[in-house]
């Protein structure tokens, strides 16, 4: 069966949700298909930043979220000090977030597309696209979970099934291996604070050896009666995909501070690992009629591992661009997708990505952390970079560090160099 469509997007989570909705909104039909039913696990700390609450609020979900559990800041943990620090203020972003379980978010936000105008099919694999001598997709052939299957004939395209995305990469799409990558997994437990206002992240992670590696730990509160946590591992570790995440895992449970009251022989859930492809890492990301978003383009944030706002962005953008060429029956106007992305995050995700490189070195890692972790003066401004709530127009010491940054050790082509001089450092001290 064949069936011609507008806008066809694969993959219904935070990123083709989010283009679904506000191509309704602009008036624009679009079929969403779905590999799973809603609702379905997945692998992710679950927490909300101030640039996630935004884009949910701007698609009409704040009475969703005002029955979740909301938080004012982090906890930073790290070589035995901690820090406290709140979000900050910023003229476009909240000073709040929430933790909102995968499970719940990711459907509730493909219903408030459906609810807009969006066409959503669920328990429906995209699992081929053929293309045309152009290199466009003339068709994507869809699968139900009876085996029945579907040609769709769309006249534009929006890949958005994730990091391990079939359909972008028939298309081309592979990941550069020479830029940063992480592997996460997470579980839930039990704990008696659950309804802590902090979440909580742990820079110090280590192998059941105690080596300890580039990356994260996180203990976020759910709000009734389950903490999500998890370990995320960077690439710039040499043999990282030697480590066992698993161990890494128990090993942060049994070392988590004894106030959650963790259980690591009682979990709640104990979850696979997921990939997070960082820092624009995807390409090419535009097609003759296609584009690709979220993590299916390699958009999570390197700074912070944070994936679901940068889907609902790159969602809201490849939107407007789609909705765009149609009007003007114009498929050359996707080439202002990568403009835009480059205009948005181009600057910022290669100072991240340099970032991630210098971190790479454990002495370079802990006498940063150890120093920033016992100033305010420092951490409140690393914050707000790290979270990507660098202020437009402001003199302030976060947008003076930024700009510094950008202007003089990390100028534009240098950044990923730097990068790649991160990960020869972390090298050379493994052959010592």
């Amino acid at each position: 069966m064949q069936q011609t469509c507008d806008v066809l997007i694969v993959g219904a989570g935070p990123g083709g949700a989010s283009c679904a909705y506000w191509l309704a909104k602009l008036g624009v039909s679009a079929v969403v298909v779905e590999k799973k039913v809603f609702p379905r696990e997945k692998t992710c700390g679950d927490g909300l930043t101030p640039r996630s609450v935004h884009q949910l609020e701007q698609m009409g979900m704040s009475g969703f979220l005002q029955s979740k559990h909301r938080y004012k800041g982090l906890r930073t943990v790290a070589f035995g000090h901690e820090m406290e620090l709140n979000w900050p203020d910023h003229p476009e972003f909240p000073d709040y977030g929430y933790v909102v379980s995968r499970h719940d978010l990711d459907g509730a936000v493909a219903a408030n597309a459906v609810e807009a105008g969006a066409t959503l099919i669920q328990g429906a694999e995209a699992v081929g696209v053929q293309r045309g001598p152009a290199g466009e997709a003339i068709s994507v052939t869809v699968k139900a979970k009876d085996g029945t299957a579907t040609e769709y004939l769309p006249r534009y395209l929006v890949v958005a099934d994730g990091s391990n995305s079939r359909i972008g990469r028939q298309l081309g799409a592979s990941r550069d291996r020479s830029l940063p990558m992480g592997l996460a997994l997470r579980g839930y437990f039990s704990s008696p604070l659950s309804g802590e206002a902090l979440i909580e992240s742990h820079l110090d992670i280590r192998t059941p050896e105690g080596e300890v590696m580039p990356g994260y730990g996180w203990i976020f509160p759910m709000g009734d009666g389950r903490v999500n946590v998890g370990v995320g591992i960077l690439s710039t570790l040499g043999r990282w995909k030697e480590i066992n995440t698993t161990k890494v895992m128990e090993a942060f449970v049994a070392t988590a501070p004894s106030r959650w009251k963790l259980d690591p022989s009682d979990p709640i859930y104990v979850g696979t690992g997921g990939k997070l492809p960082m820092g624009f890492s995807v390409g090419p990301r535009v097609g003759p009629n296609f584009l690709m978003v979220g993590d299916a383009a390699g958009s999570i944030n390197p700074f912070n591992g944070e994936g679901i706002a940068y889907g609902y962005e790159t969602g809201r953008l490849a939107a407007e661009i789609v909705a765009d060429a149609l009007a003007l029956d114009d498929p050359a106007v996707l080439r202002r997708y990568e403009r835009e992305l480059d205009a948005h995050y181009g600057d910022y995700y290669r100072i991240a990505r340099a970032f991630v490189g210098l971190i790479g070195h454990p002495a370079i890692m802990h006498t940063a952390v150890s120093a920033g972790i016992r100033s305010k003066t420092i951490m409140d401004p690393v914050m707000r970079v790290m979270a990507n709530l660098v202020r437009e127009g402001h003199n302030g010491p976060a947008e003076l560090l930024y700009r510094a940054g950008l202007a003089s050790l990390i100028a534009k082509d240098r950044l990923d160099p730097l990068w790649q001089a991160g990960k020869a450092l972390a090298g050379s001290r493994r052959k010592d």
